[in-house]
């Protein structure tokens, strides 16, 4: 496989999906549902799902794509191949809705249950993520300014953790890094938290809340390629993709040696 060619078609694809979410950005007459788990829905989400379904149906010979926006329809199912797309058109629609600029859209391609190429795009920052067996990279959106990116050593000072902005659980998070030297704990967005690990910004990102597979696999792919582990918290293996109810389990990104010291 052109790994440099897919990731290239995948990027023009997410950007053009991040262009559909801005046109709904920051509006008086934006419209936004709920679906049955509670979660918001809106209009952008939804324009952006088609934009990319469209677009990516086809690209790989039988890969599925699987959508958060199409999964309840489909009764929350697992793939039916061992290769299939993961699409979150819009991560962070509570982000969105309330103008926040921490939203994304990610696209990852899955392969024997590991996310082996993924895309990370935040239209109202104007920056791009990509990561591939080839590495893993930052960009402004179309394309100026690539930059290869890569985890950097644990600071003296400690560690700088990026916690999830909607869903903080503080007491959960101090517990789990008791004993640990951190630095700073910063709030983040949807799957800019992988972004920031991947670049160098952030050390350690612990998730100890509910998230679907669509939620994690763009940024995992990132994150891993640029040198990480996405490993389970409970266990420490793997985080795997094509799981009955697409859902994950709690999970913790990092370097290897500080979130799997077993080399799980």
């Amino acid at each position: 496989m052109n790994w440099s060619d897919l990731v290239s078609r995948v990027i023009t694809i997410a950007e053009g999906a991040g262009a559909e979410t801005m046109r709904f950005y920051k509006t008086d007459d934006l419209k936004v549902d709920a679906k049955s788990d509670d979660s918001p829905v809106s209009a952008a989400d939804l324009a952006a799902h088609h934009y990319i379904v469209d677009r990516l149906e086809g690209l790989l010979d039988d890969a599925e794509v699987i959508s958060e926006e199409s999964a309840e329809a489909r009764g929350f199912a697992p793939p039916t191949g061992t290769q299939f797309w993961l699409v979150d058109p819009l991560d962070g629609t509570k982000e969105f809705i309330n103008q926040r600029d921490e939203f994304t859209v990610n696209i990852a391609l899955i392969e024997n249950g590991r996310p082996v190429m993924g895309v990370v795009v935040a239209p109202a920052l104007g920056l791009t993520w990509a990561g591939s067996p080839e590495g893993a990279f930052k960009q402004s959106i179309g394309g100026d300014n690539r930059k290869a990116i890569a985890l950097r050593a644990v600071p003296g000072a400690g560690l700088t953790v990026t916690a999830s902005r909607s869903h903080a659980d503080p007491a959960a998070l101090e517990a789990l890094l008791e004993g640990q030297k951190v630095a700073e704990v910063i709030n983040a967005g949807s799957s800019l938290k992988f972004c920031r690990v991947a670049e160098g910004a952030a050390d350690l990102y612990p998730r100890q809340g509910r998230t679907m597979e669509w939620d994690t696999a763009a940024g995992q792919a990132v994150v891993e390629a640029a040198g990480a582990a996405v490993v389970r918290l409970e266990g420490r293996d793997a985080l795997t993709y094509g799981k009955d109810g697409l859902d994950n389990p709690h999970f913790i990104v990092g370097l290897p040696e500080v979130v799997s010291p077993q080399g799980t």
